[in-house]
C-alpha cells in the first residue's frame, strides 16, 4: 500500500514539492489542448486581422463572421478555461503537497470538456453557428452547438468541484501547515467565481438549446442579462488565475516578496465579492434595465473590484522590487528594474502582462464602465482595443510566461527554441500593445466594430471617417499581424518541447543551461522573514510608489479625457 502511493508522486528537484502523478498527467492534458485552441484562435486571427484591413479586405463576408466567431470562442473561452484547469489541478494537488481526489472523474471531465471544444468548433467551421461569441437571439445556431457549449459547461465546473475536493484532501492528509499559500488562494478565488459563472452559463444555454429545439421562446432582453453574468464573469475567472501566476510567477524567477498576505487576501475576497457585478457595463446602453441599477453595478460596488486590482498592481511590482533588493540591487528607484532578468521569458511576460493588463486594459476598462462615457464607446472599435489589451496582453501573456516554467517543472523538458522563446514575449506583447492601441484610437473616431466593410462599399448612404482613420488601420493591422505570430510562434515552442524536447535531468542541468528558465536553473531563495526582509520593508518599494503615481496620472488624464470628447457630442445649452 505505503509502495503504491509512493508510486503516485515524484519529488520536484527544482522545488520540492511531492508531485502527484495523476494531477501531473492531467495539467499536461490540459495545458496541451490548451495550446490547441490557441492555435486555432491564433489562425482565425490572420483572416480576421487582414480583413478588417481594409486596404487587404481578406475574407468575404460569411467567412469574416465565421471567424470571428471561431475566434472569439477558442481564444476567449476555450484556451484560456482549458489552461485555468491546468491551473486548478496545479495550485491544488501538486501545490499542496497532496493526492489527485477522483482522477476518473477528473479525466471523464476533460473528455466531456474535449467532445464539446470539439462540436462547438465543428458547428462552426460547417457554417451552422455564424453567431459569434454573444450568440444573441433571435442568431440562431445549430442545437448542437449549444449542447457543445453545455458539455464544456459542465466538464469545467467537475474540475472546479474536484479542486475544492483537493483542499479538503488536503486539509485532511495535513499536506502542508498553515493557510493555504498565496497562490492556491488566488486559484481558489477563480474557482469559485468560476462556479458562480458556469452555474449562469446553465441559466443561458439550456433555455436557449431548447428555444434551438423549438420547444419554448426567448425573450432576448433576459437572454442578454443572464449571458453577461457567463460572458463578462467567465473573464474574471481569468483576472484571478492571472494574478495568481503573477505571485507565483514573481517568486519562482527572483524570489518576489508578499508585501502583506492579509491584504493581497483580501484583494482576492473584493474579486470574489464584487467582480461579477462588472458585467453590467456590456448593458448600459439597453433600455430595458433603469439607471439606477446600471450606476450601482457600474460604479458604486463594482470600484471594490478595481480597488481589488489596483492593490495587486501595486503588491505584485512591488514584492518583486523587494524581492530584487533582497538580492542586492539597490542602487536608485530603478535599480532593480534595470538589473532584472529581462531574458527569462517568464520574467518578461510576467512583467508586460502585469503593465498591458494595467495601464491599456484597467484604465480603459474602467473609464468605458461609466454609464455616460459608455453612450460614446459602445459598438465602436474601444471595445475590442479594451478586452484584447486585458484578456489577450494580460491573462493570455501571463499564461504563455507561466508556460515557460510548467515545461520543465511539468513535462521535464527543456525548452526549444530557446532565443526564440526569450524574444516571444515581447513580440506578442508589442503586437497587441500595438493592435489595442490602434483599436482604441479608430474607435474615437467612431469606427464600429464587428464589421466586415469599413468603408460600406454596397450600402445606401456614404460614410466618411477621418483620413487618420485608415492610417491607423495600416498600425492595426501590423500590430494585429505581429501579435498573431507571437502566438504562433509559443505554439511552435511549446509543440517543440512537449513532443521533441530534450528531457531535463540534474546530469544535463550540469552540462548546459539552454532551455532552462534562470528561476529553474537556480530557484531564488524564497525569503519571508528576518532582519534582511525587515530592513527591505522599512527602506520601502520606492520605485513602484513612482510607478503606482505614473498609473493614477494616465488614469485620471484618460478619464477626463472621455468626458471632454462627450461634451462635444452631448452639447447642453
Amino acid at each position: 500500500m505505503i509502495q503504491t502511493l509512493q508510486a503516485k508522486f515524484r519529488t520536484c528537484s527544482v522545488t520540492g514539492l511531492k508531485v502527484n502523478r495523476d494531477s501531473e498527467l492531467l495539467i499536461k492534458a490540459n495545458a496541451v489542448i490548451a495550446v490547441v485552441c490557441l492555435l486555432v484562435g491564433a489562425l482565425a486571427a490572420f483572416g480576421l486581422v487582414l480583413t478588417r484591413w481594409q486596404a487587404i479586405h481578406l475574407l468575404p463576408a460569411d467567412w469574416f463572421y465565421r471567424f470571428l466567431t471561431l475566434h472569439g470562442l477558442n481564444m476567449l473561452i476555450f484556451f484560456i478555461i482549458f489552461f485555468e484547469m491546468a491551473v486548478l489541478y496545479f495550485a491544488g494537488p501538486v501545490l499542496l503537497n497532496s493526492r489527485q481526489p477522483a482522477p476518473k472523474i477528473a479525466w471523464a471531465s476533460f473528455g466531456l470538456m474535449v467532445i464539446g471544444m470539439l462540436l462547438v468548433n465543428t458547428m462552426v467551421l460547417t457554417g451552422n453557428a455564424d453567431v459569434l461569441f454573444t450568440s444573441y437571439p433571435p442568431l440562431r445556431a445549430h442545437p448542437v452547438y449549444y449542447l457543445g457549449i453545455i458539455l464544456f459547461a459542465v466538464g469545467a465546473l467537475v474540475v472546479t468541484g474536484l479542486f475544492f475536493a483537493s483542499l479538503v484532501v488536503a486539509k485532511r492528509e495535513k499536506s502542508y501547515s498553515g493557510s493555504i499559500p498565496l497562490v492556491s488562494f488566488g486559484a481558489l478565488t477563480a474557482a469559485i467565481i468560476a462556479a458562480i459563472t458556469l452555474v449562469h452559463g446553465a441559466m443561458t444555454y439550456i433555455p436557449t438549446f431548447l428555444w434551438s429545439l423549438g420547444y419554448m421562446e426567448l425573450d432576448p432582453q433576459v437572454y442578454r442579462l443572464l449571458f453577461w453574468a457567463l460572458g463578462h464573469s467567465s473573464q474574471q475567472i481569468n483576472v484571478a488565475a492571472m494574478v495568481a501566476l503573477w505571485y507565483f510567477l514573481g517568486a519562482v524567477t527572483v524570489g518576489g516578496v508578499v508585501l502583506n498576505e492579509k491584504v493581497s487576501r483580501t484583494a482576492f475576497i473584493l474579486y470574489i465579492l464584487f467582480i461579477s457585478m462588472a458585467s453590467a457595463h456590456h448593458l448600459l446602453v439597453d433600455p430595458g434595465f433603469g439607471p439606477a441599477w446600471k450606476v450601482w453595478n457600474t460604479s458604486y460596488a463594482m470600484y471594490l473590484a478595481v480597488l481589488a486590482s489596483m492593490v495587486h498592481g501595486f503588491t505584485v511590482p512591488g514584492g518583486i522590487e523587494m524581492g530584487l533588493r533582497l538580492r542586492g540591487y539597490t542602487q536608485g528607484f530603478f535599480g532593480w528594474l534595470r538589473k532584472a532578468p529581462w531574458g527569462d521569458p517568464g520574467f518578461s511576460g510576467l512583467m508586460l502582462s502585469l503593465v498591458i493588463f494595467g495601464f491599456l486594459g484597467g484604465i480603459t476598462g474602467v473609464t468605458i464602465g461609466t454609464e455616460q462615457i459608455n453612450i460614446i464607446v459602445h459598438n465602436t472599435m474601444r471595445l475590442p482595443g479594451h478586452f484584447h489589451a486585458t484578456v489577450a496582453g494580460g491573462t493570455a501573456l501571463s499564461f504563455m510566461a507561466a508556460t515557460y516554467y510548467i515545461l520543465p517543472l511539468i513535462f521535464q523538458k527543456r525548452v526549444s527554441f530557446w532565443p526564440l522563446a526569450k524574444i516571444q514575449p515581447y513580440l506578442f506583447g508589442g503586437g497587441i500593445t500595438t493592435m489595442a492601441m490602434a483599436m482604441i484610437y479608430m474607435g474615437i473616431f467612431g469606427v464600429p466594430r464587428r464589421l466586415w466593410d469599413t468603408s460600406f462599399s454596397n450600402a445606401p448612404f456614404s460614410v466618411e471617417f477621418h483620413p487618420v482613420v485608415w492610417v491607423t488601420q495600416t498600425i492595426f493591422g501590423i500590430g494585429g499581424l505581429l501579435a498573431a505570430t507571437g502566438a504562433l510562434v509559443f505554439v511552435i515552442i511549446a509543440v517543440a518541447t512537449v513532443f521533441f524536447g530534450k528531457p531535463l535531468t540534474p546530469e544535463s542541468i550540469a552540462k548546459s543551461a539552454s532551455g532552462i528558465p534562470q528561476g529553474i536553473l537556480k530557484l531564488p531563495p524564497q525569503i519571508y522573514s528576518g532582519s534582511e526582509v525587515q530592513n527591505v520593508h522599512e527602506r520601502g518599494a520606492k520605485g513602484t510608489v513612482i510607478l503606482v503615481f505614473i498609473f493614477l496620472g494616465c488614469f485620471v488624464l484618460y478619464y477626463f479625457v472621455n468626458w471632454k470628447i462627450l461634451s462635444f457630442v452631448w452639447k447642453v445649452g
